[in-house]
C-alpha cells in the first residue's frame, strides 16, 4: 500500500510510519518540524526512521520512505504530491498540540488543525482518495463528562482552542463522509507516552526534570488529577488498525486505566533513583482534570486494546532517557 503520514516526525506519526514502513509499505512523509517544542526530538525520530533498523533488515528495504519538509497549510505543495502518488489513504496526525499553548497563540492551532485538515480532505475528494484517518484528542471531553469518557459524550464544551480547533476537524471530516463518501476514522488520543516522547507532555518531564535535579512542577497538589497514559507503539497499533473500511467512526484509544498524577512521579522517582523537589503551582483553567478513556468500541470494531502495562512503558521511557542523556538534557521541556 502508499500512505500519506502527516506529522511523520512527531511522536505518534513516527511510529505509525515505522510500523507501516516494517510491513512493506510505501510511505510519503509529510512535516514541516515547526517548533512547537524543541526540535532536536523530532530531527532524532526523522533520522531513525532514515537510518533505523527493525530486527536483522534495514527499514527501506521492506518499505519505501520518502519525506517532505512541508505544512499541511500549503496546499499547492501538498497538491504537488498527490499528483505525482496514487495513496490509498492519508494519515493525517500533523497537528499544533497543547492545551495551554493554544490559549497563548489560538491562530496556529485554527491554521493547522482546521484549515490543514480541510486541504487534506478537499485533496482526498479531488484525487479519489476513500480512506482518511485524523489525530484528535480526549481534551474534547472538557470538565463535565461522565467518567470513563464514550464517544457519544457531549463534547460541545471545550475548555481551549486546542480541543475547539480539533472538534472543527472533526465535524470536517463526518462532512466529507457524508458528501462524498470517504470513509472516515477519527481517533481520540488519550496521554500518549513513551521513548523519544513530547518534552512538553508530563512524563518526559517528569523524566527529565528528576533525572536532572530540576524542580518538577505540579499543578495542584498532585493527588486531585489523573491521566490515562497510553503508550505510543499501542496507539501507533490502533491507527493503523483503523485503516480499514468502516464508515465514518470515532474511536476512544487509551488504557482505560488512569494514574493519579503524584503516583506518577513517585514511579519515576523509583525508577531514576532520585527524589523529586516539587514545585507546585494552581491549576490551568484549560486543563481538564481527569481522563479516562472507555475503550470497548476500540475492542468492538478493530480488535484493539492496549497491550503496554505503565510500569513498563515508563520504564522504556527512562532507559531511553538513559541511554541518550548526552543530548536529551539540553533539551528544553518549558515550564
Amino acid at each position: 500500500m502508499k500512505y500519506l503520514v502527516t506529522g511523520c516526525a512527531g511522536f505518534i506519526g513516527w511510529k505509525v510510519t515505522e510500523f507501516l514502513l516494517a510491513d512493506g509499505h510505501t510511505v510519503i512523509g509529510v512535516d514541516n518540524l515547526n517548533d512547537a517544542y524543541d526540535t532536536t526530538v523530532k530531527t532524532w525520530r526523522l533520522n531513525e526512521l532514515q537510518t533505523a533498523r527493525s530486527g536483522d533488515h534495514a527499514l527501506q528495504e521492506r518499505g519505501i520512505f520518502q519525506f517532505h519538509r512541508l505544512d499541511i497549510c500549503a496546499r499547492d505543495a501538498l497538491n504537488d504530491i498527490f499528483k505525482r502518488v496514487d495513496f490509498d489513504a492519508v494519515i493525517n496526525l500533523a497537528a499544533r498540540a497543547g492545551v495551554r499553548q493554544s490559549v497563548e497563540n489560538p491562530w496556529v492551532y485554527v491554521d493547522t488543525n482546521v484549515t490543514g485538515t480541510l486541504n487534506l480532505l478537499e485533496l482526498c475528494r479531488e484525487f479519489g482518495i476513500k480512506k482518511f484517518v485524523l489525530a484528535s484528542t480526549s481534551s474534547l471531553y472538557g470538565a463535565n463528562n461522565a467518567l470513563p469518557f464514550s464517544e457519544d459524550a457531549n463534547t460541545d464544551g471545550p475548555l481551549s482552542p486546542y480541543a475547539a480547533s480539533k472538534k472543527g476537524a472533526e465535524a470536517l471530516c463526518h462532512s466529507y463522509h457524508h458528501l462524498y463518501d470517504i470513509d472516515t476514522t477519527i481517533f481520540r488520543f488519550f496521554t500518549v507516552y513513551g521513548p523519544a516522547g513530547r518534552p512538553d507532555m508530563s512524563a518526559f518531564r517528569f523524566v527529565k526534570w528528576i533525572s536532572e535535579g530540576e524542580p518538577v512542577t505540579v499543578y495542584g497538589d498532585g493527588k486531585q488529577s489523573s491521566r490515562d497514559y497510553t503508550y505510543v507503539e499501542d496507539i501507533a497499533r490502533g491507527v493503523i488498525a483503523g485503516l480499514k473500511p468502516i464508515g465514518h467512526e470515532i474511536i476512544n484509544l487509551g488504557s482505560d486505566s488512569p494514574i493519579v498524577l503524584i503516583d506518577t512521579i513517585r514511579l519515576i522517582e523509583e525508577l531514576v533513583g532520585k527524589k523529586a523537589n516539587l514545585e507546585h503551582r494552581p491549576f490551568h483553567p484549560a486543563d481538564v482534570r481527569a481522563t479516562w478513556a472507555d475503550i470497548r468500541k476500540a475492542e468492538r470494531l478493530l480488535g484493539w486494546r492496549p497491550q503496554v502495562r505503565f510500569r513498563q512503558g515508563i520504564m522504556e521511557l527512562v532507559q531511553w532517557y538513559q541511554e541518550n542523556r548526552e543530548w536529551v538534557k539540553d533539551i528544553s521541556t518549558g515550564r
